[in-house]
């Protein structure tokens, strides 16, 4: 699924893209992405309307078409191109959205989880939305904040992590690779990780999103960005999808478990469940990428 930095890459592309542009036409091939309103209320409100902005919340794409909000979420593997409308249409291609300047934005979807919502100032937004978390990158979200948010959870951190409603826009691969950078085993209690820690694991968080931001993204299955093109940070990945490979801090191999499903990458030295790192030799942090 698009994470964060996958979400926020699409965002900077459709920004160049599609901004300014009027939409002439708008197809859909699969009725169920669009949740509200019907499609051919959809059709009728979209054409002729202009994006203004594309924005971000989390893992949602938001679509400034006033006086409408087009709010999109890419779930396992939504795609969004924009290509000439000549271009033959690729399958599992759900929406197209004819441009003013003869191009076409098209939403592709293999596993059809996405969905599309598009409202009125009036109308009430998706119940996911509203409750989300605050963005990794608020200012207003310090280290203690943090703390106060995960103090009374007893699950394992990396579940209250995935939780959208605790901190938005995090999934599987960047919850593992934090919890990596700021040592914390990923079964270790929420409500254990005291604010010390809690500093770290902010400051991490924030690190592996600021470079996958800058790497465009992580490729790991199908994610492609606005342009089509692939992201680069599954070339930097310390623990996820690494499983039996040596870690390049201490050489440990990387291990994997099951946790809520959802599979978990973790070096068992520098991600100890005691808090305390093994003594272990050390390679070059930066001989990976």
């Amino acid at each position: 699924m698009p994470e964060l930095p996958e979400v926020e890459t699409v965002r900077r592309g459709l920004t160049s893209l599609v901004v300014g542009k009027v939409v002439t036409s708008v197809q859909v091939h699969l009725p169920r992405i669009i949740r509200h309103p019907s499609v051919a209320e959809f059709q009728q409100r979209l054409v002729g309307r202009t994006f203004a902005g594309v924005h971000r919340r989390g893992k949602y794409l938001l679509f400034d078409v006033p006086p409408y909000e087009l709010i999109s979420h890419l779930r396992m593997e939504g795609q969004y191109r924009v290509v000439p409308k000549e271009e033959a249409v690729a399958p599992h291609t759900h929406v197209v959205f004819g441009l003013s300047d003869g191009t076409e934005l098209r939403y592709r979807d293999v596993r059809q989880f996405g969905t599309m919502d598009l409202l009125a100032e009036n109308e009430p937004r998706p119940t996911g939305l509203v409750t989300l978390g605050p963005e990794p990158f608020d200012a207003a979200l310090t280290p203690h904040i943090l703390y106060l948010r995960l103090h009374k959870r007893v699950a394992p951190i990396k579940s209250v992590l995935l939780d959208q409603s605790v901190l938005a826009g995090l999934g599987n691969i960047y919850v593992d690779e934090a919890l990596f950078l700021s040592g914390i085993h990923p079964l270790t209690k929420a409500n254990r990780v005291g604010e010390g820690r809690c500093e770290r694991l902010l400051a991490a968080i924030r690190e592996v999103l600021t470079k996958a931001i800058e790497a465009g993204g992580s490729s790991i299955r199908s994610y492609v960005d606005g342009y089509g093109r692939h992201g680069g940070f599954q070339m930097q990945l310390h623990v996820y999808a690494r499983e039996g490979e040596s870690c390049f801090v201490c050489g440990q191999p990387i291990e994997k478990i099951r946790l809520g499903g959802r599979g978990t990458h973790y070096c068992p030295n520098c991600q100890p469940r005691s808090g305390r790192r093994k003594s272990m030799r050390i390679v070059h942090e930066d001989t990976h990428v």
